[in-house]
This record gives C-alpha cells, structure tokens and sequence, in this order.
C-alpha cells in the first residue's frame, strides 16, 4: 500500500495514501468521509491518479485514533462522528494544507462528506489551492458566505436528507459564482459505490463534471 508519512506544521504526524505519477502534473488532496481514508476512498485516489493527478489523501483521524479505517454501517457511522468530534476543525485544515505542500504546486482538493465540507474550507480558508470541489458536504450552507479563494465547485442530492435543498439554495444565492449542481434522485454519499445511496448515473455525471473542472482550473493555474 502506497501509504506515506507527513509531519503538519504543529508537529503532528499522520499518515496518507499517495497515488498517481509523482514527478510533475496537476495534483489533488482527496479528503475523507467520516469513515477515515479507507477503501473507498483509496480507489477514489486511484481514479484521479488513473486520470493523470498526483494524489494525497491525508488520515485526518489520526489525530484522534491513528489507523481508523470504518465501513457504513449504523455503528461505523457512529464511530465516525465521535471520532470527527475529537478532530479540531482548524487541525484538519493544517493536515490539508501539509498534504498539499507535499505536492507542491497547482494543487487543487476535493472532498466527500465531511470532506466536502472540508474542501469548500481548504478554499475559503486557506491559500494552498487553486481549485476546489466539494461533495454532499454538510457544513457549507454555515459557512456559504464566506469568500472562496480560488474557483469551486459543489455537487448534492436532492433527497439527501442532511442537506435540504433550502440549504442547496442558500449556498447558490450566497455564492452566485460558484458551479453548484443537484442530481434528482440521488442523497447523501450517492458517490459511494459501497453505500446503499449510491447512485451510478449521477455519480458518473458528478465525476465528469469534477475531472473538466480540475482540467481546466488547474491547467490555468
């Protein structure tokens, strides 16, 4: 397993799956749901990296419990938000941001779940990247005014249930400039071929829309 070592500016060291050509070219930071850098989301690096990125995906919750790696069932779900709970918003940031020094430059990060949030964060927050996009990330519409640094891009569900559409709407008519697109039919975690939402047409119209998205951002930066 391609896993690596990375050292955050606090002295925190965590561990991260690396994939994808190593030498030059457009790079991603993948970050997780809240069910850790598990299989799932190493096959979701290794797509990016079989389109030609760089690829990182920092274990956030290694600052909570080093190795966590959970499934989708009801206990996994719990394991995973007691476990986010441990890990200060502004600590995955620095994670993320280490990730992508680690890549060097045009970088862009892209997130799922808690991720997607995290990724709208990576572009509001902070000035490592130059693209970002965001999936069924429930935190946004909180912080859906804040000012994006770079240009994103988010994708949800219409029927997800933890995010309502009120919530989808807030975001656009917060972020006029921002692509933001809703796939009828589809709910939380519709990316997830090992989730029962998993929603394959609107998972291959979201990945598509992401790898143009990151083409074109990150080529210009």
């Amino acid at each position: 397993m391609p896993t690596i070592q990375l050292t955050s500016k606090d002295g925190h060291t965590l561990s991260a799956y690396r994939a994808g050509p190593q030498d030059a070219g457009p790079a991603l930071v993948v970050v997780q749901e809240i069910f850790g850098v598990n299989n799932h989301i190493r096959r979701v690096c290794d797509r990016f990296a079989a389109a030609g990125f760089r690829v990182i995906a920092p274990a956030l919750f290694d600052r909570a419990t080093p190795g966590s790696e959970l499934g989708y069932t009801e206990a996994d779900v719990a394991k995973g938000l007691e476990l986010r709970a441990q890990v200060p918003e502004e600590k995955a940031l620095l994670d993320i941001e280490t990730a992508a020094a680690a890549l060097g430059c045009a970088v862009g990060i892209v997130g799922y779940c808690w991720g997607g949030t995290l990724a709208w964060l990576g572009a509001t927050r902070s000035s490592s990247f130059k693209a970002a996009v965001g999936w069924y990330g429930g935190g946004i519409a909180a912080t859906c005014t804040e000012t994006p640094g770079c240009p994103a891009q988010l994708h949800f569900g219409a029927v997800d249930h933890g995010i309502p559409l009120t919530d989808v709407d807030k975001i656009h008519m917060a972020q006029p400039n921002v692509e933001v697109f809703v796939y009828e039919g589809a709910g939380h975690g519709f990316g997830c071929d090992e989730r029962g939402s998993y929603d394959a047409a609107a998972y291959d119209t979201a990945q598509a829309r992401t790898l143009a998205f990151f083409e074109k951002a990150l080529k210009a930066a």
